[in-house]
């Protein structure tokens, strides 16, 4: 998909006529209608279909999306094998990891589990806040702070021994996903057969 900002002074109208990115980093801290008026510019709302990739080794990360509606995952290939290494929904952002916030190549996958309805942030919009404003600055370490508490937990969960331990730690840090997204991301997320996660479920409604 050829990503373009194609709604010109409209695009806003649907959503209370400013980019929800707005709302997001006022969440950490107020902003000046500079910063403000450049976020309205330099965001655009964009959908994705099902099944389809967001960001992938032939397609350039030149934006992160902020996700309104749906899930994504982001994942590597081994083989013919994808291995998923994290899941996003809803009020997240989501985007290749390794060259987060950057536009070079990396040889990771972002796909849509679900219709998608996301804020294209450009790469060079955010690093443009961040070179001429010290708030825009305070906003990105808040949001990393959150990035690397979930980066954290996502290595504690792939460091437990046993697929059960996974499981459990999965179900506490992530229960709105369980019954939401396809087992099979959720069993290459925590390391397990699909069959072994299958199981575990059963044993877990019985117990």
């Amino acid at each position: 998909m050829n990503i373009e900002n194609i709604y010109g002074d409209k695009k806003w109208i649907d959503f209370g006529g400013k980019s929800p990115l707005i709302a997001l980093f006022k969440s950490f801290h107020e902003l000046s209608p500079e910063i403000e008026a450049v976020i309205n510019e330099h965001t655009f709302p964009v959908s994705f279909a099902k099944n389809k990739h967001v960001a992938s080794p032939l397609k350039r990360n030149k934006y992160i999306y902020f996700i309104l509606e749906g899930a994504v995952h982001g994942y590597i290939k081994t083989g013919s094998n994808k291995i998923t290494t994290w899941i996003a929904a809803e009020n997240e952002l989501a985007g290749t990891i390794r060259n987060l916030w950057e536009d070079f190549s990396t040889d990771e996958y972002v796909e849509t589990i679900e219709n998608v309805l996301a804020i294209a942030v450009p790469n060079t919009m955010t690093n443009y806040l961040y070179e001429n404003f010290l708030i825009a600055n305070y906003v990105g370490r808040k949001m990393t702070e959150l990035y690397i508490q979930g980066a954290s937990e996502r290595a504690f969960i792939a460091r437990l021994p046993t697929a059960q331990k996974r499981y459990e730690r999965f179900l506490v840090t992530y229960p709105h996903l369980m019954n939401r997204i396809p087992l099979k991301y959720i069993a290459s997320f925590i390391g397990m057969r699909l069959e072994t996660l299958s199981r575990l479920r059963s044993k877990v409604a019985v117990e």
